[in-house]
């Protein structure tokens, strides 16, 4: 699709009579309206506002290219106004617009119509073409101008060739609506590094998708890489390169400064943020084993905030209704809302804390099958929530969700273009929440009937071997941190509190609190085998350990399942067996440490089981664990300290 199938003679006003921004906008969307390409004009001119109050779109040199993508736009269209006299847009530069042109898409518009619009801005950082505009007599004029313009170039200028050493300088483009401003810094860094003898590569995160993706060996080979974008970019791959951060009007405006930088050496190294480097979205895969590493912790990393914010509130909860001796069941719906312990559960556990599994879930997928594979996922990670299947349940869904959508877009890459609209506003996220959907359900019917076998089953051991209860609900509260086990247990040990036995949630809780205990233990024993982030996740853990709370573990089990399970499980059971063979009993059904001296028996040897239990789970993972890879950008930095 070309400019000039989007801009026509009917949407060209060479005589502005506006003298105002606000007047200028008014009268283009005005032109856009009269030629029925819209469906709401008001609803169009809000949405232009909205984009004008993210930053201006005067990007100075006399242009000004105002844009939306809004469902109040019926058809694709660019109008184009020009002002002889010129109107303050509150320019880059400063200086007063003359040439105008507002973009308008569809919400769903297809790939085709978003690329001319784009081909659009990167005609216009060209003087001697927008001189031309200026002297146009007629409205068709300025239209021949861009056939001609379109005869004669490319949409985006081409990169320069890169030598066996690869890529000198490598650029990442992005503005929070993918049309105008992307592809003129991607244009503008091109024409730029040409014309200085200086191969780049630039990769464009628009509205039709990623396109020109950097890859790990041009990264590893590059002198460094100019992110000039105005929307959050993953610059996790970039850990240990040269990085030089800028808006992208400085793309656009200053391109030969932010070359030149990075060829003087003076871009700072980047040295991450503390975290693993999560998986960028459809990134090329570097071997199965270590793509559904990237896949993990890019779920891991969007899913510890709730971890930790939801657990920790919680775990102030408890204390504070253990201050109030206060019973403190959870939380889970406004009425149950009495004071401010309870508000404090209900934000933690019935809220932040509730969307642990699906934001996990969600976040697998979207590494996986990039921005279509997210709701299929959070989906599947929400079905896995409410069947009781936890973590890992979480785990499946995403790895599920993920392939699923990869697989329907695999079986649709052969649609017509002119359909391609419809792929991410309808196809995708319809056949991939069903798909998903269906497959999570028929997985949750055999965790259903596993949860009520194993609850009957618990019941009938009666109690004439308490340590191995002990040990059976101990290791169930470690394995799956939450899931079927971890919930089959914990409502066992409620049930036998109502029929007059205390024993069960004894070990119930014992074993509960040890994984996030255990994990904290480990990253503090053992410092050297994780990184910062995971340090840090290890001190919220001893919180929520405490608190009695053991999804704090979860950012490690799901990082590391294998290890972290068998650790955790074993850890437990030993916590919960020895606190059976104390003869310790347990009245509340929750509250950590809170309830430690509450116990019926002796409150130090309970105490003592769980530390046990802790310390064998901090060994066993730590010892275990594998250490970071040598060239760990994080590990080098904690060494240094």
């Amino acid at each position: 699709m070309k400019v000039t199938d989007l801009l026509t003679a009917a949407t060209v006003n060479l005589d502005l009579k506006s003298t105002t921004k606000k007047d200028v906008l008014d009268e283009l969307a005005g032109t856009l309206d009269k030629a029925g390409k819209l469906n709401d004009l008001a609803a169009y001119r809000a949405a232009i506002d909205k984009r004008e109050g993210e930053s201006t779109t005067g990007i100075g040199d006399g242009v000004a290219i105002p844009h939306s993508k809004t469902a109040a736009v019926k058809e694709a269209a660019i109008a184009f106004g020009r002002s002889k006299q010129g109107v303050d847009f509150q320019s880059l530069d400063g200086k007063p617009a003359h040439l105008f042109f507002m973009i308008a898409a569809e919400e769903g518009a297809n790939a085709t119509h978003l690329e001319a619009l784009s081909t659009l801005s990167t005609f216009l950082i060209k003087p001697d073409f927008r001189e031309k505009l200026m002297n146009a007599a007629t409205a068709e004029e300025v239209v021949s101008l861009f056939d001609e313009q379109e005869a004669g170039a490319k949409n985006v200028a081409a990169e320069e060739k890169p030598s066996e050493d690869g890529y000198q300088v490598l650029a990442v483009t992005g503005c929070p609506t993918g049309i105008a401003h992307t592809y003129m810094a991607a244009d503008a860094l091109k024409q730029k590094a040409k014309e200085m003898g200086v191969s780049i590569k630039v990769q464009t995160n628009g509205s039709t998708g990623i396109k020109n993706r950097l890859q790990p060996d041009e990264i590893k080979k590059a002198k460094g890489i100019i992110v000039a974008a105005s929307i959050k970019i993953d610059v996790e791959p970039f850990r240990g390169k040269p990085l030089v951060q800028a808006p992208v009007t400085d793309g656009i405006r200053k391109p030969e400064a932010l070359i030149q930088e990075v060829l003087d050496g003076k871009a700072p190294v980047y040295e991450g943020d503390g975290s693993e480097a999560p998986a960028a979205a459809g990134a090329p895969k570097e071997g199965r084993k270590i793509d559904i590493y990237k896949n993990l912790m890019n779920g891991v990393t969007y899913m510890l905030p709730f971890v930790v914010g939801g657990g920790i509130l919680v775990a102030i909860s408890y204390m504070i209704a253990s201050l109030m001796h206060i019973e403190l069941r959870p939380v889970t719906s406004v009425g149950e809302v009495h004071n401010f312990a309870t508000l404090l559960s209900f934000i933690g556990q019935g809220n932040a804390m509730y969307l642990m599994i699906p934001i996990l879930a969600g976040f697998i997928a979207l590494s996986i099958a990039d921005r279509p594979g997210l709701a299929p996922g959070m989906v599947g990670g929400l079905m896995a929530l409410t069947s009781n299947a936890g973590f890992l349940g979480g785990l499946i869904a995403g790895f599920l969700a993920g392939y699923v959508v990869e697989l329907i877009k695999w079986l649709f890459r052969k649609w017509p273009q002119s359909l391609d609209g419809l792929k991410p506003v309808l196809i995708y996220p319809l056949l991939g929440i069903f798909v998903t959907g269906s497959l999570m359900f028929l997985i949750n019917q055999p965790i259903s009937l596993f949860v009520t076998a194993m609850t009957q089953w618990l019941g009938g051991l009666g109690t004439s071997n308490l340590v191995l209860i002990g040990l059976i609900l101990g290791g169930m509260m470690g394995v799956d941190l939450g899931g079927p086990f971890n919930k089959i247990a914990f409502t066992f040990g409620i049930a036998m509190i109502s029929a007059g036995n205390f024993y069960p949630q004894a070990a119930v809780m014992a074993g509960g609190m040890v994984p996030p205990l255990g994990m904290a233990l480990a990253t503090t024993l053992f410092a050297h085998k994780f990184n910062r982030a995971q340090r840090d996740a290890g001190k919220v853990a001893y919180v929520l350990g405490a608190a009695f709370i053991s999804e704090g573990a979860i950012p490690f089990g799901a990082a590391d399942p294998l290890r972290v399970i068998v650790s955790t499980t074993i850890g437990s059971a030993i916590a919960g067996g020895l606190s059976l063979l104390f003869h310790i009993g347990l009245r509340p059904p929750h509250g950590g440490i809170f309830v430690i001296p509450l116990v019926n028996g002796n409150p130090f040897l309970y105490a003592l089981a769980i530390i046990i239990g802790a310390v064998v789970t901090g060994l066993l993972y730590g010892i275990w664990k594998r250490p970071l890879a040598e060239n760990d950008a994080d590990q080098k930095a904690a060494d240094a300290q």
